[in-house]
């Protein structure tokens, strides 16, 4: 996990800890003495102890350290409550009374305040927050009525008699799989222990009924923060989906890790399985083709925009110190010159048969801005039969749960060239595609965030896929189009055995061609592009160097395993242009891509579907 995200590791620790008080890896020993153990811990669940103040300081290992976490909760009669995290880089505290909410970032001097009447599913009112919080697509759901229910005795037999819990000692101590362990003191009052690796101290302080909290926004006045008012609704729907997306991604449940495979059709699209991956048929105008993405994946699709727009959004606000939303709507004020009318169409049209606000869905298709990756394409004497073989890996973020949206789309827009994007559910451009005249594209990101006049990667990573039928064409696209950030490419050329490297800017555009030496790629491989860097380039070249002549399509696909192929490996890919077929591997929740199973996809063979898409839906 990286560091940025700790201080909400902390805040999504303390959720799971009050809705799951002892899960079922927990120990018990007698359970009246367990039950004795709960009591202060479900009168605060059941609601009898309203005026509470809860502390945990915990110590995950983030990135092979450990780092410290203090959450604390506190709650007063009236339905108000402040909480906060605090990371000795990042900290957040949200304050919520019945008029305003508040959010302080304390590191950055910034307060985000919302005002007025808020209600729906998607507020932070105390009341009824647990079930709101925590999604029916989490394994946690199951536990929720166990700790509405607040009855010591009851969770005590339970977890006596499922979990097979084991005392320990001194007494008050329990015993859990592995390293675990859980240490009552103070009559229950303060738990230590550790749990999933990271050490933890747990105090219940009763407070006064009399007490109250002094939440008022207007405090603020005269202070060193810098303040921001948003509509409030927007402020809380932020946080409560994120959480809520949060407990998914955190403990998906058997929803989530094994959906459904049912295969479906509509007007202009189908979705069909192939040995388990996620593949979507669409063709036609661009509302066509965004109508029947939108028909067959609207529940992939909200779990994209919650994952990108609340739950990265709020990582992402503790981190800089910014509203999300409002950084993304820069962005896209700024690129959306530079995005074709017919992108903007299909979008809308998603959107619409989705059910989302069209802007929404907009400026989320702009978040692939902040990809990186890695990639190569071999070919000639470094392959077995002289087929050019192109590898792609997306790095990227597995924490915030694209993967439950992860589809490789055929697409068939009229009057363009047929190709096939791998990508996720509600984003209609491209970082990893080949088309069907045999050219395929791979996209890896770099600095320069913030140079956004220009058009978007991932639009013109589509264009290069829908209008393009050489490598000489995307070459000509690229260079002549206004671009944004800093991105490296391999584009490659099945039909023509063709490949080159990219590192391009805003100002400038330089193709590295097969063999060439470069200062930031070492010494030219015969017949091979390598992009990469670091440790990851360097055991990418060695590999490549190794294996130089015996290349075949298992072997291509091996070059891409770890640690070429990072933690937060999202999805891998190989392209063998020539053949229209395409090998893909997508992360779960436990393993990275390049551990996973890859499914073979021939793009041939699906594009011949296209015709009698329809039909089908007729009939």
């Amino acid at each position: 996990m990286r560091h940025g995200q700790c201080v909400m590791w902390g805040v999504f620790f303390l959720t799971c800890f009050l809705i799951t008080p002892l899960q079922a890896e927990s120990p018990t020993t007698a359970s009246s003495s367990l039950a004795s153990d709960l009591v202060p811990l479900c009168r605060v669940l059941s609601g009898e102890n309203q005026t509470t103040s809860l502390r945990l300081k915990l110590v995950p290992e983030i990135d092979g350290s450990p780092q410290d976490v203090t959450v604390e909760l506190q709650s007063d009669a009236d339905g108000n409550y402040r909480f906060s995290a605090d990371h000795a880089e990042y900290a957040i505290e949200v304050r919520r009374q019945e008029s305003a909410t508040t959010i302080l970032l304390p590191k950055h001097q910034k307060a985000i305040v919302g005002q007025g009447a808020v209600d729906g599913d998607d507020t932070l009112i105390a009341q009824g927050i647990v079930n709101r919080l925590v999604s029916i697509d989490s394994d946690w759901k199951k536990y929720v009525p166990l700790a509405q229910a607040a009855d010591p005795n009851a969770i005590a037999f339970l977890l006596k008699t499922v979990a097979q819990i084991q005392p320990g000692a001194p007494p008050h101590s329990w015993r859990l799989g592995g390293e675990n362990s859980l240490q009552f003191e103070e009559g229950g009052h303060l738990i230590k222990g550790t749990l999933e690796n990271a050490r933890f101290e747990f105090e219940i302080s009763e407070l006064e009924q009399s007490s109250a909290l002094d939440l008022k926004s207007d405090s603020l006045k005269g202070s060193d923060f810098e303040v921001t008012e948003i509509p409030r609704e927007e402020l809380e729907r932020t946080l409560s989906r994120g959480i809520r997306r949060a407990t998914e991604i955190l403990s998906p449940s058997p929803r989530l890790t094994h959906p459904p495979q049912d295969s479906r059709t509509v007007p202009h699209g189908e979705l069909k399985w192939v040995h388990g991956h996620r593949v979507a048929i669409l063709h036609g105008t661009p509302e066509e083709i965004g109508t029947a993405h939108g028909n067959l994946l609207k529940d992939e699709i909200l779990k994209t925009v919650d994952s990108v727009m609340y739950t990265f959004g709020t990582v992402n606000m503790v981190r800089s110190g910014k509203w999300f939303r409002v950084e993304l709507d820069e962005a896209y004020e700024r690129l959306s010159p530079h995005i074709p009318k017919d992108h903007l169409r299909e979008t809308v049209a998603m959107a619409n048969a989705v059910g989302v606000d069209t802007e929404l869905a907009l400026v989320v298709n702009v978040f692939p801005e902040l990809f990186h990756c890695s990639g190569f394409a071999i070919f000639g004497s470094a392959t077995t039969d002289g087929k050019l073989y192109h590898g792609r890996v997306l790095d990227y973020m597995t924490t915030i749960g694209l993967q439950d949206a992860a589809t490789t789309f055929i697409v068939s827009p009229n009057e363009k060239i047929s190709f096939a994007n791998v990508g996720y559910a509600g984003f209609i451009g491209s970082v990893t595609g080949i088309n069907s005249q045999g050219i395929s594209l791979g996209e890896m990101g770099g600095r320069g965030e913030g140079q956004w006049d220009g058009v978007p990667m991932a639009t013109l990573m589509r264009r290069g896929l829908e209008e393009c039928s050489s490598l000489a064409e995307v070459m000509d696209l690229f260079e002549s189009s206004p671009r944004t950030c800093e991105y490296y490419y391999v584009f490659a050329d099945g039909n023509r055995n063709e490949a080159v490297g990219v590192a391009a800017t805003p100002e400038a555009i330089e193709f590295i061609r097969p063999g060439q030496s470069h200062e930031r790629l070492g010494e030219g491989i015969e017949d091979c592009v390598v992009l990469s860097a670091g440790n990851r380039l360097t055991t990418l070249r060695e590999r490549v160097i190794a294996q130089h002549g015996k290349i075949d399509t298992t072997a291509a696909i091996r070059l891409m395993d770890r640690p070429v192929a990072m933690e937060s490996n999202l999805h891998n890919a190989l392209f063998i242009p020539a053949d229209g077929v395409l090998y893909v591997a997508n992360a779960d929740h436990d393993s990275p891509a390049a551990e996973r199973p890859y499914v073979r996809l021939d793009l041939r063979e699906l594009l011949t579907e296209t015709v009698n898409s329809d039909l089908i839906s007729e009939n």
